[in-house]
């Protein structure tokens, strides 16, 4: 473990929480793109691995510093009105002590990863379980009613029952997103290697490129429009696309990955305090089973 960068981390974490957990992701998302192109040409792999998901910029880092200090301002301290809202930057709460707690669970983040990827070595993406690990400790440590949440129905209807799964227009349009996203980074993955670009290459540097297309997207809900988060779909739907070297596969996982965030995010938010991300218990959760079988 190189001490420099750990140190580095919670520099990171403070960052993350200075500039909101999604607003430091969307930046994420400008550096992936730029590493990813660069990568695809052959390049070498500097954005990515040294800025992108480092102790800078890395989701386990900075976003999951970003949700620790919400989480710690508005439930602890009570300089914010929301401790799971991950876009407003904590840095305007004026509370020191919510940055430093940024600070510490960028630490928490990088040595999560260290752990899983080093010490276990198990084979998923490290990042998005570190991030999923960290929001969950959160949640016990800052939040309450644990990982679910505590359900109350509403005053109009004290009979109604959770939700747990998508109906309706909701599940339509979990399907048809989850569809066109899989069959559109599946085709240009594919049609990348078929173009000439390497197959190791293309499989290394494309599903992180359109991961950063996704994330970057979030400034648009950052200035008040209702975009769906997509990184969740794209990522696992690319790499399952180009490892397979199967259209069909890489669009059934894009409809899987968004039914899962679509859940997940019931399950972890609409009833909790803090923020537990839908987008990494989703990509953890399916790279593990997509490394399993074409990895």
């Amino acid at each position: 473990m190189n001490i420099l960068l750990l140190i580095a981390a919670f520099g990171g974490g403070v960052l993350g929480a200075a500039i909101g957990a999604v607003g430091i992701f969307a930046i994420l998302g400008i550096v992936v793109v730029a590493g990813g192109a660069v990568g695809l040409a052959g390049g070498p792999d500097l954005f990515i691995g040294h800025l992108a998901f480092s102790a800078y910029l890395g989701p386990h880092v900075a976003f999951a510093g970003g949700v620790a200090a919400a989480a710690f301002a508005g439930n602890k301290r009570k300089t914010m009105a929301n401790g799971a809202d991950v876009a407003t930057p904590v840095f305007s709460a004026n509370d020191p002590a919510a940055l430093a707690v940024g600070g510490v669970f960028g630490v928490i983040g990088f040595l999560l990863v260290h752990l899983f990827d080093v010490v276990i070595g198990i084979p998923t993406d490290n990042v998005a379980l570190a991030v999923f690990t960290s929001a969950m400790v959160v949640r016990l440590v800052f939040g309450s009613g644990g990982p679910f949440g505590k359900y109350t129905p509403p005053a109009d209807n004290p009979n109604a029952k959770r939700e747990w799964f998508p109906k309706g227009g909701a599940l339509g349009n979990c399907i048809v997103l989850g569809l066109g996203l899989g069959i559109v980074v599946s085709g240009i993955g594919l049609g990348l290697i078929e173009a000439g670009v390497p197959v190791a290459l293309v499989q290394e540097f494309f599903p992180v490129t359109v991961f950063g297309v996704a994330a970057f997207s979030l400034f648009l809900a950052l200035m008040g429009h209702g975009i769906p988060a997509t990184h969740h779909i794209v990522l696992p739907a690319a790499l399952a696309a180009v490892l397979s070297g199967n259209m069909i596969v890489g669009a059934v996982v894009g409809v899987v990955c968004s039914l899962i965030g679509d859940i997940a995010g019931r399950a972890w938010n609409a009833h909790g305090n803090t923020f537990i991300d839908p987008p990494a218990t989703t990509i953890f959760s399916t790279t593990f089973v997509i490394l399993a079988i074409w990895g």
